[in-house]
């Protein structure tokens, strides 16, 4: 295998005018670029890329830290964000972290030794002292891990806001919430907040049903609706995210409950999961796409230098009907 040396050494230049060539950085004459491009061509050089990005600490690869890639909305996000980094000629990592709580400090780990050029993080494991002594390029989904770093996040108080109205407007009178506990700051706990809010404002009985924060699998969901369902509590309207909302569907089917005559059910998130079920389900919609090209493009500005950022943005949320309200 040809070294850059073989190269210097057919072209008759020095192995610092072949590095030249090759990352295009300093002057280097047409002729003499001829004469290395067409030694290289000549050995079949193949130039060391990871060697050539630790040495410019430029490494072309992203890493996108996500709780769980089976969840349908981190599925979907992800795939955006592979699409749009790989338009702006970025290698997509992708970081499962829910069963490993060191793994996140690994990532940050890799960004600092410039293994990766930066991070898009949804995870919700470490504190954020973590973060704030890294000045390196991160965006933040739906979590707020420091003043300096950006966050992009969906309308949720609007979101919570729109549920709640649609219940309200279908004639509910007891409404299961399902929810997770706030263990911290985050965007996406205000949908909970105001949903609560209004549904109580309009003298409805509220109820809620806590939801471990980082489980995502199906069992999991399905063995919870279950087990509250047994408890003979008394509702006619649900609100909660996809794979709850699924799951109390299934269970309402299986008791013989009608859906929605007896039970209205409004889901948050609208993955596609919500519309491959009958009835499909009414949803608050979360703008994955949008999301995820934000996030590419402010990370992007901030590897190139620009900091005129907005620190957070916050995209609106649209209602989808379905057969469930």
């Amino acid at each position: 295998m040809a070294s850059i040396k073989d190269v210097a050494r057919l072209a008759g230049v020095g192995p610092a005018t072949v590095s030249r060539v090759l990352n295009n950085t300093g002057y280097v004459s047409m002729k003499t670029r001829e004469q290395v491009e067409a030694a290289i061509r000549e050995l079949n050089y193949m130039p060391n890329e990871l060697a050539r990005n630790l040495f410019r600490k430029k490494a072309g690869i992203i890493a996108v830290l996500m709780p769980n890639t089976i969840h349908p909305f981190f599925s979907s996000f992800l795939g955006y964000v592979e699409t749009e980094l790989n338009k702006k000629g970025y290698k997509t990592m992708i970081c499962n972290t829910t069963t490993d709580r060191n793994s996140e400090h690994e990532y940050l780990d890799m960004l600092d030794r410039h293994i990766v050029d930066g991070i898009i993080t949804d995870v919700h494991n470490l504190d954020i002292e973590e973060y704030r002594h890294i000045n390196k390029p991160i965006v933040a989904l739906d979590r707020y891990l420091g003043k300096n770093i950006p966050v992009v996040s969906s309308d949720h108080r609007t979101g919570g806001r729109m549920a709640a109205e649609a219940l309200i407007k279908s004639g509910c009178k007891r409404v299961l919430h399902f929810r997770e506990d706030e263990t911290y700051e985050a965007p996406f706990y205000e949908r909970h907040r105001e949903f609560e809010r209004l549904i109580r404002a309009e003298g409805l009985e509220y109820i809620s049903a806590m939801l471990d924060l980082n489980r995502f699998d199906t069992k999991y969901f399905n063995q919870e609706v279950k087990r509250i369902f047994e408890t003979n509590i008394d509702f006619d309207g649900i609100f909660g995210g996809d794979m709850p909302a699924l799951a109390c569907l299934k269970e309402c089917l299986n008791r013989g409950k009608r859906v929605p005559e007896e039970v209205k059910i409004i889901a948050y998130d609208g993955t596609y999961i919500t519309n491959m079920v009958v009835p499909e389900v009414a949803a608050i919609v979360q703008p994955v796409k949008e999301l995820a090209e934000i996030s590419v493009e402010i990370l992007s500005e901030m590897l190139n230098g620009i900091d005129n950022f907005p620190i957070h943005t916050v995209l609106p949320v649209s209602l989808k009907l379905g057969g469930t309200l």
